[in-house]
C-alpha cells in the first residue's frame, strides 16, 4: 500500500468518526436541548421578558447556579439576550433573542410529535417491561 492509499484510508477513518458528519443535527441538539436550555427557552417564548427570580420560579426545580450557568451559555450562543439596568438596586431582565424564537417551529413540532406519540412510547415501554400492554 502506498503512503496516498493510507492518507486517504486515514482520512476516511476520521471522516467516519466525526459525530457531526455521522449525524448533522447533532450540534443543535447539543445547544438546544441540554438538560435546562429547552425549558428556559420555553418559558421566555411563552411569558416573555422575566427576571432571574422569576425565571427560577417558573421553572421550579433548577438551582440558582445551574441556571446561571445556563443563562450565561444561552447568551453566548445566542438564543437569550441579557438586559442590565443600572439601577438601585440594579435590574436584570432575560428574553429570549431573535435566534431563539426561531425555534419556535421545532418546539411547536415536538410538541405536536408528543401529544400524538407518547401514548405509544408509553404502551412500547409497558410492553417491553413486561407490564401488559
Amino acid at each position: 500500500m502506498t503512503t496516498r492509499e493510507v492518507a486517504m484510508m486515514d482520512a476516511r477513518t476520521e471522516e467516519a468518526l466525526d459525530p457531526e458528519l455521522a449525524c448533522p443535527i447533532a450540534p443543535v441538539v447539543d445547544l438546544v436541548f441540554s438538560r435546562w436550555t429547552t425549558p428556559i427557552l420555553w418559558t421566555l417564548h411563552e411569558y416573555g421578558r422575566q427576571r432571574f427570580v422569576e425565571l427560577q420560579r417558573r421553572i421550579g426545580t433548577i438551582t440558582p447556579k445551574v441556571l446561571t450557568q445556563r443563562l450565561r451559555q444561552m447568551e453566548r450562543d445566542g438564543l437569550v439576550v441579557r438586559t442590565y439596568h443600572p439601577e438601585v438596586p440594579p435590574r436584570v431582565e432575560y428574553e429570549i433573542s431573535e435566534l431563539g424564537r426561531s425555534l419556535a417551529p421545532l418546539f411547536a413540532a415536538l410538541a405536536e410529535w408528543s401529544a400524538e406519540n407518547m401514548e405509544k412510547v408509553e404502551r412500547a415501554r409497558r410492553a417491553h417491561d413486561g407490564d401488559g400492554g
